[in-house]
């Protein structure tokens, strides 16, 4: 907020150092807190957190604000997080409008883009209006729904509170969150237990929940870190009916209730009840004691995987249950054998200090190798068009990273050049070699060229294409373009197809199938971006590329050590495409990695 508030006010290099910092405060594996009440020198020891900015994060751990934010705020009294969620409306942006209109606040910049006053600002124009009012509604939209990587951490520690309690005898997460949907409109929680007043009072009284909404003998509701966090508490005989009801979707479960009804059986939150000799009990809403749902004589509802089973089904994983064909495949015995987190041998798109990222090339090797993996790809971006700054690398400064690679791999323990090895280590010996390929990041221009010579892109192990720039071009101008990047013969992976940012921007919208079916076709990876704020491509473009015979690539985009821990977010993005583990490009060994590289 700082970093946004000074760029909107006009004040030039601040606002990187402060969002470095930022993201270098983020990074740092000590509590902060500790270190503020160590005092400035020790918060200074973090990477380029200066003296200045050390100095205000000991004023905020001592007095819970910083002076000059407080001041910032009152010069610029805007909704930032609000406005800068329009498209097109960056902090400098929010800064003219609010000098030459008074906006403050989403509604006011709709009515000012209506009125047509926007256009009458210089630097502007028509066109700019015409764009800021066509995002409004996404922008809208978006802050009603939580991005999935925001709400799992929350999820997650709430979770792991509940499971702590001596009173609870099982927990988990339901609702789209278990789902792994990519965005949430709040959390869920389900928890067996016979003792529901105290769960419910200690769940009111959890550290981390800045208010309660409300709460009763069995429910409550509180928020944390800005999310709605919803508990439920049953019988734990009924926890497994419950499970599968309140993870849903409703399509997954009508068509799973309608199984129940063919059978004489009903299915509710309760449980899955024997209703053939109760009259009008097959009914949907309960039968005619519908405010007795318990009806019946039951014959599961303890676990879930006891309901699907009593329904002649297999266990249906959560990210399936969107009435895609999945309780169809679950009675046939022909489900997936989904991918799992712990199939993935190495990441194929990372990042170093070299471009955009904020550690060294030994750094991220050395966090690939800690993580088990066999192998690791260097990616960093190419110079090209939406590469802002001179962040990219041009032809010569990726030769030059050649020979920094192995440099960095002699550094490294246990790491060995990609090239030239028999296979990429077993993976679950400490002892085996790590395989560091080096790749890029290239661009796709607006017309699906990319915009590295050949001759540079030839020497490299692998070859990331994404499109980062012209994203508002029209379906079938971003389906060529698409198509004649996943057609180039050096590149190997097509990255973040769409180059959406969820709740931020939409990104383009192909002809999947046209892309998938071009992409399988020339041996070319469709990856699934696990950056929590992407997830692209999703499960739907997923499942497309499956079908179609092309390979999928999880891979994390890291930018630090910490983010290689998202790769959970792409694996449950691929499984809610029915992607298996051979339909994973880096779930395959080194050797298998490069026989599909060289293919």
């Amino acid at each position: 907020e700082f970093a946004d508030l000074l760029e909107a006010t006009g004040v030039e290099y601040k606002p990187t150092a402060y969002r470095r910092a930022a993201e270098n405060v983020r990074e740092h594996t000590a509590p902060i807190e500790n270190l503020a009440g160590e005092g400035e020198a020790a918060v200074a020891e973090i990477d380029r957190v200066g003296d200045a900015i050390a100095s205000k994060i000991v004023e905020y751990f001592e007095t819970g604000e910083i002076e000059e934010l407080e001041a910032l705020r009152e010069e610029l009294p805007v909704d930032m997080a609000g406005l800068t969620a329009v498209e097109g409306v960056g902090p400098k942006t929010v800064g003219s409008l609010y000098e030459a209109l008074g906006v403050t606040t989403l509604d006011e910049l709709e009515a000012a883009a209506e009125a047509g006053e926007i256009r009458e600002i210089s630097g502007f124009g028509a066109k700019t209006e015409e764009n800021i009012l066509e995002n409004i509604p996404f922008a809208r939209e978006s802050r009603k729904r939580t991005r999935l990587g925001d709400a799992r951490p929350v999820a997650d520690a709430a979770l792991s509170y509940l499971a702590d309690l001596d009173a609870v005898e099982s927990a988990e997460v339901c609702g789209s969150i278990r789902r792994w949907k990519d965005t949430i409109g709040d959390i869920d929680l389900l928890v067996a237990s016979d003792a529901r007043e105290p769960i419910v009072e200690a769940f009111t009284g959890w550290a981390e929940a800045d208010a309660t909404i409300e709460a009763g003998s069995g429910k409550a509701s509180v928020r944390a870190s800005g999310t709605r966090v919803d508990l439920r508490v049953v019988d734990p005989d009924e926890f497994g009916a419950a499970l599968q009801y309140f993870t849903g979707s409703r399509a997954h479960n009508v068509a799973v209730r309608n199984r129940a009804i063919d059978r004489d059986l009903k299915l509710n939150e309760y449980g899955l009840f024997d209703v053939s000799d109760v009259d009008g009990a097959g009914a949907e809403d309960g039968g005619a004691e519908a405010d007795d749902r318990r009806v019946g004589e039951r014959v599961a509802g303890e676990t879930e995987a006891g309901v699907y089973e009593a329904l002649d089904m297999d266990p249906v994983p959560p990210e399936l249950r969107e009435n895609n064909g999945e309780v169809e495949a679950a009675a046939a015995g022909e489900l997936p054998d989904l991918v799992e987190a712990g199939d993935l041998r190495g990441d194929l798109h990372t990042h170093t200090d070299w471009s955009d990222g904020g550690f060294s090339i030994a750094e991220m090797i050395g966090a690939a190798a800690d993580r088990g993996y066999d192998y690791h790809v260097v990616t960093d971006h190419a110079a090209g068009p939406g590469i802002f700054g001179n962040t990219g690398l041009d032809e010569p400064d990726i030769a030059e990273q050649a020979a920094a690679v192995e440099d960095a791999v002699s550094e490294v323990d246990g790491a060995v050049l990609g090239r030239g090895i028999d296979d990429g280590g077993g993976g679950d010996d400490a002892d085996d070699p790590i395989a560091v390929f080096h790749g890029i990041e290239a661009n796709i221009d607006a017309e699906g060229a990319i915009t590295t010579d050949d001759d540079a892109l030839a020497d490299l192990d692998l070859v990331v294409a994404s499109p980062h720039s012209a994203l508002g071009q029209d379906g079938d101008a971003a389906t060529e373009r698409l198509v004649r990047a996943v057609e180039h013969p050096h590149v190997d992976v097509l990255g973040h197809p769409t180059g959406r940012i969820i709740n931020s921007r939409p990104g383009v919208s192909p002809d999947v199938e046209a892309v998938v079916a071009a992409a399988a076709d020339a041996g070319t990876a469709i990856e699934v971006n696990a950056n929590p704020a992407r997830l692209d491509a999703d499960g739907d473009t997923v499942r497309a590329a499956v079908d179609a015979g092309a390979a999928v690539a999880v891979n994390t985009d890291a930018h630090s050590p910490r983010e290689l821990d998202n790769a959970r977010y792409g694996v449950h993005t691929a499984r809610r495409g029915w992607a298996e583990t051979a339909d994973v490009l880096n779930a395959r060994s080194a050797a298998g990695l490069r026989e599909f590289l060289d293919g």
